[in-house]
């Protein structure tokens, strides 16, 4: 019998083959190329319009590299084993979102370079919240290599955004069942990290250990912003945990006054309503609204990263959209390289869902072509849903973040 597991590896494996068999709607036909054309300047200036640079940063940037330039990135073997196909491709996919060749002098300096170029084709002020990522942990806070998709270390992600500060800032990732938890998590905060990333059914993280209290207590302390992906993971599989993505579980930070951001608003999957009674599965983005509507506010917030993507069901761009009472709680991220892959997204599946129209399609997909970082941010100001649109709060996203310069 197979498990629900395997089952999704073989779903994952489908969709995967099927875009490799179509090219030209996967990926663009021209290898990432550079620039705008003038015809798509007027679509990215009225994008702009009532927005502040300086206040717009991505909060949802992944960092990812191989170590071949010292970076200290570290990628799943599995994932260079033909005998392992699916991650085979996720691998290769990442990379053609990125566009770095698999065979890339250094696919370390390769993928910063592609994203500073990208970056620099926004107006000046605008920034990216580079992740770092830890290992998943065994139950003694010992990393587990095998449950490990790939590892980008803290000191990298501090080092790019130093580099490039002007365009980048880190987010720490810290396992909090480490014995030394509490002193990286020290070291983050004295590095300039603007926020914690934990991806909780890779990494293998129980939001409600008691052990965490201490961690969560320091956090609230700091005021440092946890961003914890929940609902369901299909690109980082990692410990395959994903009873641990429940929203719900977030209480336990919110309970001990942490900052949370829920990642992609648990737009994706369902999980059990520990609430009930009797609890069953529940869609898990309703939950997350249910989070939304008890009083937490701007300690409870969800970035929109990957909400128009193809997986997702309509309702979910319809009720961000309808819920302005939310728009100050929602938070502009790309999930950086994902707005690469064009396989992801399908633009005619949201002007069937009403939520674009048809005229904008096809300068978007060619905006895409040039630039995935604008094609994501011109599309998430264009989308709209009998009449409403997401508000200008949603992309002035640096106010929660920012953190005094360390003396």
């Amino acid at each position: 019998m197979l498990n629900r597991r395997h089952l999704l590896c073989c779903g994952a494996a489908a969709g995967l083959f099927t875009a490799l068999a179509e090219p030209a709607r996967a990926f663009p036909a021209t290898a990432c190329p550079s620039g705008l054309p003038a015809s798509l300047q007027p679509l990215v200036q009225q994008a702009f319009e009532g927005l502040d640079p300086h206040q717009l940063w991505d909060v949802h940037t992944h960092l990812l590299g191989t170590g071949d330039a010292g970076s200290g990135c570290t990628v799943n073997a599995q994932l260079d084993q033909w005998w392992h196909p699916v991650e085979m491709l996720r691998k290769r996919f990442i990379l053609k979102a990125a566009c770095v060749p698999p065979d890339a002098p250094s696919v370390d300096r390769a993928y910063v370079q592609r994203l500073r170029a990208l970056a620099d084709e926004f107006p000046v002020g605008a920034r990216w919240m580079l992740f770092a990522f830890d290992h998943a942990c065994d139950a003694r806070g010992q990393p587990v290599p095998a449950h490990t998709t790939f590892h980008v270390p803290d000191a990298y992600a501090a080092a790019v955004a130093g580099r490039h500060a002007d365009r980048f800032a880190w987010v720490a990732s810290i396992h909090p069942y480490r014995p030394d938890a509490l002193a990286r998590l020290d070291a983050a905060l004295a590095q300039g990290a603007v926020a914690l990333k934990w991806l909780p059914s890779s990494m293998a993280i129980d939001l409600r250990e008691p052990r965490l209290h201490a961690f969560y207590d320091r956090l609230a302390a700091a005021r440092l912003p946890v961003i914890v992906h929940c609902g369901e993971e299909r690109a980082v599989p990692g410990a395959g945990r994903e009873d641990l993505g429940n929203p719900l579980m977030v209480r336990a930070a919110l309970e001990r006054g942490v900052r949370v951001v829920v990642a992609h608003c648990a737009s994706l999957g369902t999980a059990l309503d520990l609430d009930a009674r009797r609890p069953r599965e529940v869609q898990a983005f309703s939950l997350f609204a249910r989070l939304m509507d008890e009083g937490w506010g701007e300690q409870l917030m969800g970035d929109i990263s990957v909400v128009l993507q193809t997986n997702r069901r309509p309702e979910v761009a319809r009720t961000l959209l309808m819920r302005d009472d939310w728009h100050p709680r929602l938070l502009h991220g790309s999930d950086y390289p994902l707005p690469g892959l064009a396989a992801t997204l399908r633009l005619p599946a949201l002007v069937r869902a009403g939520l674009l129209h048809a005229a904008d399609a096809a300068p978007l997909a060619t905006l895409r072509e040039h630039n995935p970082l604008l094609f994501d941010l011109v599309l998430k100001r264009r989308v709209a849903w009998r009449g409403a649109v997401l508000s200008a709060s949603a992309f002035a996203t640096r106010r929660h973040f920012e953190r005094p310069a360390v003396s």
